[in-house]
């Protein structure tokens, strides 16, 4: 490939004369050091791939501040006998960096780096880590279990409906979603979760999290500027409110739900509730107390966020209606298939009154203009084929005996623990006795041991023990050890494996209890 790494006179990008261009700035590298040596390794290719090679390496180069703001390049002649490819590869390359902004120069005086040009690249935040829920021993709540996922049935459905979808469809979708899927939806929704809704009233969304997302554009516009949850409840639901410029106001919830009185208190006109399946207490609020709520609402001409995450999942009877159905003009109801088929599918759903739908599909047109038409399509046909009810069947009749094996080893491996919430839903309120405290050097033995686990603390605003929280049907007694844990992603012996090691943390406190007796479990399963 010619004479590689020889020093070359510089020089203009086509010619030889340096005209009036600028001075080397300081830190250039003399011209006794060849700058380009770098490129070599790059145009270690086919000759066909020279050009795009030479190309991409000048590029990374300037990019990275190696090849600084200023500095002269070498003549196309020069360079490309330094290189060993033709005088083209090089003044193609010169030219297409001259058009894309990183080079500068013109016929006869020369080419430099661009003083406009990007220099050192700016450090990647951190702050996105890969989702690493899952393992063997990670009794963290939150996940279902993936590999219950339907993949056969999907990827066939996915390819007929593919073949059989008209040439229209693969335009820009209504970001309303697809009606045969809101039609298909709105079924659902009356027949198993007893919404009142009509096709026009639901709304195709990425998640339950983009649903909250774009109500809560719809009510900043509205002029609201502050939005009622859950005390327990979501940390992250606080923090996407945050993002629209919304404050969350956390309220206590007791055996019952939501205090209202103590919403009324905070003055707000809409709130964010899971009253099905309170996250993460358990509790299902109570018929007087929804009733108060709707007409708190109604009061307040204020609208109520229903977020329906696991309603489905109910182990002691049928599962409790969504409270939409009691105030369909004042409630907006929230799902998605998340917890039934996958988190990944990013398909969920908005049922609210028409106003709020128009108002929400016109922000939805302006983020993402709608969700994939072929998953919209898919997800029709399995609810009207009843696919997806039979995948709901097989989810639940895998995750009951999950939930008796934590309750169970709970019982054997941790005598005294307290279990509740585990009527409905894929996670559980785990209280540990003082003897197994305190709670954060039990958590730091767990984490040791390789058990990952999440505190009842990290779902509070408010401490525990305040007289706002005291009566809440998860708090914990001073020095007592609460958890939340999730067990749906997990089999019945790895449950047990991970409880019977969480067992060996308490550094020998509990050794005295250690004689479990799991008949004791049989109270908490129905």
């Amino acid at each position: 490939m010619g004479s590689r790494g020889t020093t070359s006179p510089a020089g203009g990008g086509s010619g030889d004369a340096a005209g009036d261009a600028p001075a080397d700035p300081p830190g250039a590298r003399p011209e006794g050091m060849a700058a380009w040596e770098v490129l070599l390794p790059s145009l270690d290719v086919a000759p066909r791939g020279r050009g795009r090679a030479l190309q991409s390496a000048l590029r990374e180069e300037v990019r990275s501040g190696r090849l600084a703001a200023g500095v002269r390049m070498p003549s196309s002649r020069a360079l490309a006998a330094d290189l060993g490819v033709s005088r083209g590869v090089v003044t193609d390359a010169y030219e297409q960096l001259t058009a894309e902004g990183y080079l500068t120069g013109r016929q006869g005086a020369g080419t430099w780096v661009a003083r406009t040009s990007a220099g050192p690249a700016v450090p990647v935040a951190s702050g996105f880590a890969e989702d690493d829920r899952g393992g063997p021993a990670d009794l963290r709540p939150g996940l279902p279990d993936l590999s219950l996922f339907p993949r056969a049935a999907w990827s066939a459905a996915h390819r007929r409906i593919v073949a059989r979808l008209p040439h229209s469809a693969f335009g820009y979708p209504d970001p309303r979603g697809l009606p045969e899927l809101r039609q298909a939806l709105a079924e659902l929704l009356v027949r198993r979760r007893c919404v009142a809704a009509e096709p026009d009233q639901v709304m195709v969304v990425s998640g339950v999290a983009q649903a909250h997302t774009l109500l809560g554009m719809v009510l900043r516009a509205r002029g609201h500027r502050a939005v009622a949850v859950e005390d327990p409840g979501s940390p992250e639901l606080r923090e996407l409110l945050a993002a629209v410029g919304l404050s969350a106001v956390p309220v206590p919830v007791d055996p019952d739900g939501l205090r209202v009185d103590a919403l009324a208190a905070t003055g707000v006109r809409a709130a964010i509730v899971t009253p099905c399946h309170q996250f993460p207490s358990g509790v299902a609020y109570s018929a007087p107390r929804r009733a108060e709520l709707a007409g708190w609402a109604r009061s307040v001409d204020g609208l109520v966020v229903e977020d329906d995450y696991d309603g489905d999942f109910r182990y002691d009877r049928a599962p409790v209606g969504a409270l939409q159905g009691l105030a369909p003009g004042r409630v907006a109801y929230t799902g998605s298939v998340s917890k039934s088929l996958a988190p990944g599918l990013r398909l969920g759903w908005l049922v609210a009154p028409p106003d709020v739908v128009a108002e929400a599909a016109a922000r939805k047109r302006t983020m993402d203009l709608g969700n994939p038409v072929t998953e919209q399509a898919v997800l029709a046909h399995f609810l009207t084929t009843g696919q997806y009810d039979r995948q709901l069947r097989r989810c639940q009749r895998l995750y009951r005996p999950r939930r008796d094996a934590l309750v169970t080893a709970l019982a054997e491996h941790l005598p005294g623990a307290r279990v509740g919430g585990i009527a409905a839903g894929l996670h559980a309120i785990v209280t540990l006795p003082a003897v197994y405290g305190p709670q954060e050097r039990f958590l730091a033995r767990a984490a040791a041991a390789g058990i990952r686990l999440r505190p009842l603390s990290d779902y509070r605003a408010a401490p525990a023990r305040d007289a706002a929280t005291a009566d809440a049907p998860t708090a914990p007694a001073p020095d007592e050890v609460a958890l939340v844990v999730g067990y749906a992603h997990l089999s019945p012996e790895a449950i047990s494996r991970a409880v019977r090691a969480l067992g060996t943390c308490d550094g020998g406190r509990g050794a005295g209890a250690r004689r479990g007796n799991p008949k004791a479990a049989k109270r908490f399963i129905r």
